[in-house]
């Protein structure tokens, strides 16, 4: 800082604090004129793509109207950005997407979306990212949710639009309304997914559940990202010590906004009703050893690579511990000296092309290596 003052150290202090209290003044500022900018970009997005789909709908223009519009405007105003061909598509769409095609209007201070979607809170590239990859307004507005909620940055919500998180969310078979009181057993099913997705790893057959654990700790990262907001990782192969034996939990988390223990059994075969019993085992046990008077029930999460939900039911029934049953998948790399057996897609676009070079007539088929 320049020195201009020349104050007593009381002073030079007082005038330190006032300081700061202008600094994070403008911080603030600064934010909600950003938040007000980001809005109002969204606003004009949509008020333009409403002006195009009405003036589509009143004139013979066609396609090109679209592409003329954004050669003049570009012409018009050189330094503003997102007046290009495939911008102005995309404000078309997103217009589209939320509003009925049969009632195309020119919306009024309060526009369709804002307000029933909050889109205007969100940057235009998770917009774009919404509107052209759900096939419905309640999916994307459960996207819109989760990303307001959650933080997320525009790579991580590509991430979960293509894991298909809206299909999988909750979707885990449980024990929870009956287990848990209420709204405790509605926020706990909605944590849970059925499919997991890890396809941040690569297996090579065979592999055993030490060495998934392995695998999705060391990528402990994506794996947090996969389970979803809350979860605090605390131990993998945690040790438990009951009646003088030895006992090795799998995964242990703790969920803060749950405010419960989370034990997480992997199993790499199918549901077996024995592994329900198992794992109520490790519930209770954590709840007798680790729980504090303050936590709430822990939580189990058994993970299998292929179950019948029939049979998760019957499992679960008469267990008096909260837990639920998932699915998960991962990629199966093959072994190395498998992968040499293998066509490279260099030698199938080839092997294509000969195909496709005989039904022209361009080459005769005795000539061809494919017979």
């Amino acid at each position: 800082m320049t020195n201009l003052l020349t104050l007593q150290p009381n002073a030079l202090a007082e005038y330190q604090e006032w300081l700061n209290t202008i600094k994070q003044r403008i911080v603030s500022v600064r934010l909600r004129m950003a938040l007000a900018a980001s809005r109002e970009l969204i606003l004009f997005y949509w008020e333009l793509g409403a002006m195009i789909a009405q003036k589509q709908a009143q004139s013979q223009w066609g396609d090109k109207l679209i592409a003329q519009l954004s050669a003049d405007l570009q012409k018009a105003f050189p330094d503003i950005k997102g007046l290009s061909t495939s911008n102005l598509k995309y404000c078309l769409r997103f217009f589209q997407f939320y509003t009925d095609a049969q009632e195309i209007s020119v919306p009024d201070n309060e526009p369709g979306p804002f307000g029933q979607q909050p889109v205007d809170q969100m940057p235009w590239g998770h917009n774009i990212q919404i509107f052209t990859k759900c096939g419905s307004v309640a999916e994307a507005r459960f996207y819109i949710e989760q990303t307001l909620e959650q933080g997320w940055s525009r790579d991580v919500l590509a991430l979960q639009l293509k894991s298909n998180l809206y299909a999988r969310a909750g979707k885990a078979v449980t024990n929870f309304s009956r287990t848990l009181p209420s709204p405790q057993s509605d926020l706990a099913q909605q944590t849970l997914k059925d499919p997991y997705t890890f396809d941040f790893m690569a297996m090579t057959a065979p592999y055993n559940e030490l060495d998934v654990e392995r695998q999705l700790t060391q990528h402990i990262t994506q794996f947090l990202l996969e389970l979803g907001k809350g979860f605090a990782f605390i131990g993998r192969q945690y040790h438990l010590e009951v009646a003088g034996n030895d006992y090795y939990i799998d995964l242990l988390f703790y969920h803060v906004t749950l405010k419960c223990y989370v034990v997480v059994e992997l199993k790499n075969r199918k549901f077996i009703p024995e592994y329900a019993g198992k794992l109520n085992f490790y519930l209770s046990a954590v709840d007798s050893l680790l729980k504090r008077s303050d936590d709430q029930p822990t939580i189990g999460l058994l993970l299998c690579r292929d179950k019948n939900n029939i049979e998760v039911e019957f499992a679960l029934r008469d267990m008096n511990k909260p837990m639920g049953v998932s699915e998960y998948t991962l990629v199966e790399a093959l072994p190395e000296n498998l992968k040499g057996a293998l066509p490279t897609v260099e030698e199938i676009e080839h092997d294509l092309q000969q195909l496709q070079d005989v039904a022209d007539g361009k080459v005769c088929p005795s000539t061809s290596r494919l017979r």
